[in-house]
């Protein structure tokens, strides 16, 4: 009962207003990876404030195979764009160390390093950071945190992939782009193959809560517990409270 034509407009909006009330006259920064999410946000934001309000920013690590996919977008969308490639900031990182980071990460470093790049481009032209995550995403925490879960305002973390793509036809991309098979651009996988089901059972799951499989239920259930303190504020230590409890 997705209302895609609804839920669009309604997400520009929403867009429109979170820059009224949190930026009056500032850019939309968007890291641009050539896959569907990013590719949603960007042209949801040119929906929202213009193209000339939206920035992408495209950042290699070393060499992109899909990077043409980055590029299309930004040409499709006629935005101002920068290409950051980010390999020698991570093995500087690296070679820095005086220890072997574990794979988990040598994973997460370059989402991380990417956020920093999008920050400076930020702050240097008078701008908020999109955060790019979806629904399905969040749902099972497939994202780094203070990397790509990171950002100024999320327009689509309410929206399933499946939801997402609906959008993406809507709002008139690039089929190549929609129908892209999403990979986390780091290991060489898909996220249904690291993840370990369909993003089809997930988003069914998630909106309706029937699925097929016992233990697909199971671990989808396991890595949502898992993952809520993503998308939770920060704990943190008030004495004011603390002394008030006792």
């Amino acid at each position: 009962m997705f209302d895609v034509k609804a839920v669009t407009n309604e997400c520009i909006e929403w867009i429109r207003n979170f820059f009224e009330e949190n930026g009056k006259g500032c850019n939309a920064v968007v890291g641009i990876s050539g896959g569907k999410d990013s590719s949603i946000v960007a042209n949801l934001c040119v929906e929202a404030l213009g193209k000339d309000r939206v920035i992408g920013v495209l950042m290699p690590c070393g060499v992109q195979s899909d990077i043409d996919m980055a590029k299309l977008l930004v040409e499709h969308l006629g935005i101002k764009h920068y290409i950051v490639n980010i390999e020698e900031a991570v093995n500087g990182v690296k070679n820095a160390l005086p220890f072997e980071l574990t794979a988990q990460s040598k994973t997460n470093l370059p989402p991380r390093i990417r956020m920093s790049v999008l920050y400076a481009v930020s702050q240097s032209h008078n701008g908020r950071v999109a955060n790019t995550c979806n629904l399905s995403e969040d749902w099972v925490g497939y994202s780094t945190r203070y990397g790509d879960a990171a950002g100024d305002f999320s327009p689509c973390a309410g929206i399933t992939v499946t939801e997402m793509r609906q959008i993406g036809k809507y709002l008139g991309l690039p089929s190549v782009l929609v129908e892209k098979v999403p990979t986390d651009g780091l290991c060489g996988k898909t996220d249904e193959e690291n993840l370990g089901f369909t993003y089809e059972s997930l988003d069914k799951y998630i909106r309706t809560g029937e699925i097929d499989n016992d233990e697909t239920k199971a671990k989808i259930d396991r890595l949502h517990k898992m993952n809520l303190f993503k998308l939770q504020v920060m704990p943190s230590f008030n004495p004011e409270i603390e002394k008030a409890i006792d």
